[in-house]
């Protein structure tokens, strides 16, 4: 099931073959309620609790493919939700640093990670805020939609790093990369249209 996952989201034009191999190597249907482990192989989000999701798993390969990650990047994650993202990420070789403002979900991630072995560094928090004590960071991934990119984090971007955010309305975002460029020069690429749940924090919704 898994890689037939893959297959169908490289068909998508997910093309980065480490990024695929971490979706075959996965097993998400941990990270799911039991009554929706039939459904956990399905290219679609599915509810985790505290009005969460765990993303579309096309959507977390064109984010992290999007990263740009090499084997021992820095990578901070606001929304660790489910973990799925964050297993991704670490399956790749990054040194992960991960936020996530509910409580029950921080718990739970930080269970089943460690249940498979993966060692990412997590916080409770207010993620629009980003995590100053670990920056600069050779990529972030913002897992929610924010109303604009967060300043906090653009600031803790290491130069050559890149931000992925979404951002537009409750709604409805588009995919935004930022790559911080030199120490105050910035590239913004806007790509696809995502939906995602509202960032919520400081800095994002209220």
């Amino acid at each position: 099931m898994r890689n037939r996952l893959a297959e169908t989201i490289a068909e998508k034009g997910i093309h980065d073959e480490a990024v695929l191999m971490a979706v075959r190597s996965i097993p998400r249907h941990i990270f799911v309620d039991t009554a929706l482990e039939n459904r956990a192989y399905d290219d679609r989000a599915l509810p985790i609790g505290c009005g969460q999701t765990i993303s579309q798993p096309y959507t977390v390969a064109a984010q992290t493919q999007l990263l740009e990650i090499k084997k021992g990047d820095k990578v901070l994650e606001i929304g660790t939700g489910s973990g799925y993202q964050a297993s991704i990420l670490c399956h790749m070789g990054a040194d992960v640093y991960s936020v996530e403002r509910h409580e029950e979900l921080y718990h739970k991630a930080r269970e089943i990670l460690q249940e498979l072995g993966y060692r990412p560094t997590l916080k409770l928090g207010d993620g629009t805020k980003g995590w100053s004590a670990y920056a600069p960071y050779d990529g972030i991934v913002v897992t929610a939609g924010a109303p604009v990119v967060p300043d906090d984090l653009i600031k803790q971007l290491n130069i050559g790093g890149r931000l992925v955010v979404p951002v537009g309305s409750k709604e409805s975002q588009m995919m935004v990369r930022i790559t911080r460029v030199s120490e105050d020069s910035y590239e913004e690429e806007q790509l696809q249209q995502f939906k995602f749940v509202p960032l919520i924090g400081e800095k994002g919704w209220d």
